[in-house]
């Protein structure tokens, strides 16, 4: 298998974090347990509008193909509302991706 082959394999993942001010994060990731520990501990790698808010709760996650289809769901879910977000997370509404 080639680089580029396996690049193309790549299992992206959406998800969505809510901090101690009831705000939304979003982001993509492959590992999403892994990139949800390193926003919660603070570690350099923590988005830095995650710093101090905690604690942190993974409030939804859910599997994509590959990162450019992560990336236009990123985009989607940081123009949707509020109360758009919360729907996701609740299960009554799904991402069109």
């Amino acid at each position: 298998m080639t680089a580029t082959s396996a690049k193309n394999t790549d299992t992206w993942y959406l998800y969505l974090i809510k901090n101690k001010l009831n705000q939304l994060y979003t982001g993509i990731t492959k590992d999403a347990e892994r990139r949800f520990q390193e926003h919660a501990s603070g570690s350099p790698k923590c988005a830095k509008a995650l710093k101090g808010k905690g604690p942190l709760v993974l409030a939804f996650v859910t599997k994509l193909g590959d990162h450019s289809t992560a990336l236009k769901a990123e985009i989607w879910m940081k123009k949707q509302s509020r109360d758009t977000k919360n729907k996701i997370i609740s299960g009554e509404k799904q991402i069109p991706f």
